[in-house]
């Protein structure tokens, strides 16, 4: 049997994508308030589920599943241009989930239990008979869910020795969360095409690719708002300031994308975005003398 060369197993675990979950992750260690020192082998063990396993699964099992979608958007990607041979491409997936529930093992039962509800959300989104992707309301929720706020969650739960994080924590983990629904919707809009040939409604084929920027901007910048208002309640209102200051500069980049959703996605994707999980971290620190 023929099999993938490193480099196109490489490009199908899509490292560029680890680097969310694995900042929230990062973002519920600050949060739980827990120092890290002599921990230092348990957050890497954390960091390395969210990213280089649970995410780099989703990666295999979405390329997998969207194999026929992908041979019309991106033609170029390693299954639909036959440099990963036969079902190699599902064969990674299956393998990748089972090497992520091994290493979950070992960070405790709210660790493992974590991974194993983003590993489900993972497959919900992508295989059949749910694929929740077919579906932009859904779909996106799922990826949210998945790369924000269970990775903050599993941070806070592994620094607690498997408590599960405080409601304050909790809260601010689902807001992001919720943000993040938006960011996915980014993502679709350079497969308007293929999506609207293979039946499965984005939020940019549901509602143009106008009117889904105007609401993947709402869905980002709604939940910041009300973090910066739950931290100045909270007490910590330098921090709310500078997550209301993060989000100001959003807004005006927001604007432009509007503007031209299709050509500034992945402009807003690679300027916009890092404003956005930069207030994740300020949340995270303020939450350190607030953890409830």
């Amino acid at each position: 049997m023929q099999r993938p060369a490193l480099s196109a197993v490489t490009e199908l675990l899509k490292p560029i994508t680890w680097f969310p979950p694995m900042w929230a992750f990062s973002c519920g260690v600050v949060a739980s308030g827990m120092p890290v020192q002599g921990r230092w082998p348990l957050v890497a063990a954390g960091v390395l589920l969210a990213g280089p396993f649970v995410c780099a699964t989703s990666q295999a099992v979405n390329d997998w599943f969207d194999r026929h979608v992908d041979a019309i958007n991106e033609p170029q990607r390693p299954i639909p241009s036959g440099r990963m041979p036969g079902s190699w491409g599902l064969y990674i997936a299956v393998i990748w989930t089972l090497l992520s529930l091994l290493l979950a093992w070992q960070l405790g039962e709210a660790g493992f239990l974590a991974a194993v509800l983003g590993l489900l959300l993972a497959w919900a989104y992508s295989a059949p008979p749910l694929r929740l992707k077919r579906n932009g309301w859904w779909g996106n929720a799922a990826c949210g869910l998945c790369y924000e706020g269970l990775a903050w969650i599993t941070g806070a739960a592994v620094m607690s020795m498997g408590e599960w994080p405080g409601a304050r924590s909790l809260a601010l983990a689902l807001l992001y969360s919720a943000g993040a629904h938006g960011i996915m919707t980014l993502n679709d809009f350079k497969s308007m095409q293929g999506d609207r040939q293979m039946g499965i409604d984005s939020l940019p084929v549901l509602l143009g690719a106008s009117g889904a920027a105007r609401v993947a901007s709402m869905v980002m910048a709604l939940p910041q708002l009300i973090v910066a208002g739950l931290l100045w309640r909270w007490g910590q209102g330098w921090h709310g300031l500078a997550v209301l200051g993060l989000l100001l500069v959003q807004l005006l980049m927001m604007r432009r994308f509007i503007a031209q959703p299709i050509e500034r996605a992945v402009w807003y994707s690679g300027f916009g975005v890092p404003l956005f999980v930069s207030g994740m971290m300020v949340s995270a620190f303020a939450l350190r003398g607030v953890v409830a």
